[in-house]
């Protein structure tokens, strides 16, 4: 089965986020080496992530927002068992990481825009992405919204996980809330684009399509295009979960 993946057409990642902003992406291929980040922007392996905190909170906010906003549509949406079970755990644990991020940022004295603002053309693009993406599944039910809302999280994970990564390498100095935070996203996120990817695999099963996705649900984030938010579209990072570096596992 053909799949949608939301960092591919976003190039997305938050952190996603997104649900993604944080990601400006250059293909990565044996002859060439990936651009070197802006100034006040981490890379890993294509992904980007703003180095500054309050702008990296604000796509996580981003991104946990527009998870919520999906899975709520899911559960109205879909008939199937498993992804009302999917997007009810997508619910719960965006809920409370929301929460983190805010109450983080309070004590901070920090104030988050619901929408970050585009700092490029790739963001953009990614947050336009979101907007479409939210719009089409508004119009879909049953089966063919279970389709695009699973492959489209699977995609929002790995730009997801990969804007993690890169704010995790960049934010060095970072309070140690923060570094908290992002160790919490880095074990979660790959556990919820596992969990995504199992139930697409389900759906295919369902629907009698080979599957041409990722084997044994693993990713290589060096493989993909990416660009700048990372997130619930693929756009904006999303959560993290699992195992993380070059290779990253299903939760």
């Amino acid at each position: 089965m053909k799949r949608t993946l939301h960092g591919v057409t976003l190039a997305a990642v938050l952190f996603t986020g997104g649900v993604s902003l944080a990601q400006s992406a250059a293909p990565t291929t044996p002859a060439t080496k990936p651009a070197p980040a802006a100034k006040g922007m981490a890379e890993f392996k294509g992904f980007m992530a703003p180095t500054d905190p309050k702008a990296f909170l604000e796509r996580l906010h981003y991104v946990n927002q527009s998870e919520i906003k999906q899975a709520e549509l899911a559960q109205k949406s879909s008939e199937n068992p498993d992804v009302k079970s999917y997007a009810k755990m997508m619910i719960d644990s965006h809920t409370a990481a929301d929460k983190q991020v805010m109450d983080f940022a309070k004590t901070q004295n920090l104030k988050l825009a619901e929408m970050p603002k585009a700092t490029n053309d790739m963001e953009k693009k990614a947050m336009a992405a979101d907007k479409a993406l939210m719009d089409k599944l508004q119009t879909l039910k049953g089966m063919p919204f279970d389709s695009c809302y699973m492959s489209n999280q699977v995609g929002a994970h790995d730009a997801a996980i990969g804007m993690v990564m890169a704010a995790k390498q960049g934010m060095t100095s970072a309070p140690a809330e923060m570094t908290t935070m992002l160790t919490q996203l880095s074990q979660e996120l790959p556990k919820h684009r596992d969990m995504a990817y199992q139930a697409l695999g389900k759906l295919d099963d369902a629907m009698g399509v080979g599957g041409a996705g990722m084997q044994g649900g693993s990713m290589d984030h060096g493989s993909m295009n990416h660009g700048s938010m990372g997130g619930s579209t693929g756009t904006m990072g999303g959560s993290t979960g699992g195992t993380t570096g070059d290779t990253t596992k299903t939760k």
